[in-house]
């Protein structure tokens, strides 16, 4: 019997830039296919988490919006860690981010690789 692989994805990208709307993509392909997928929200990427962002934002017109890929990967048990320091200097807490969003730092993303997930980084 096989083991169920890992995947983590690492994004940096906001609501402005096209490559954050890659990650949630590849997110989704690999949660339907069946691999346990993290996405580890730094920087900009953490605003896709707050409450609201991703029904106005789609930095990519001909791919689904953003907020619908978010809502498919969590469906397919995607999981979303959110960088606390990143969420802090924006002013967000547990609060403010949607449901399926945790904030939790990089020990957490990192105990997924130490298992030997796969990485990528946007």
């Amino acid at each position: 019997m096989s083991e169920q692989r890992e995947l983590v994805i690492v994004n940096s990208r906001g609501l402005d830039d096209e490559r954050s709307s890659v990650a949630w993509s590849i997110a989704n392909t690999a949660a339907a296919s069946g691999m346990q997928v993290t996405v580890f929200l730094v920087a900009a990427g953490v605003d896709w988490v707050r409450k609201g962002a991703a029904v106005v934002a789609r930095p990519n017109p001909l791919d689904p919006s953003v907020g619908d890929m978010m809502r498919t990967y969590l469906g397919n048990g995607g999981r979303i860690l959110v960088c606390p320091p990143c969420a802090k200097v924006r002013g967000y807490t547990e609060d403010d981010v949607i449901d399926g969003a945790t904030i939790a730092g990089a020990p957490a993303m990192l105990e997924v690789v130490s298992r030997g997930a796969g990485t990528l980084t946007f």
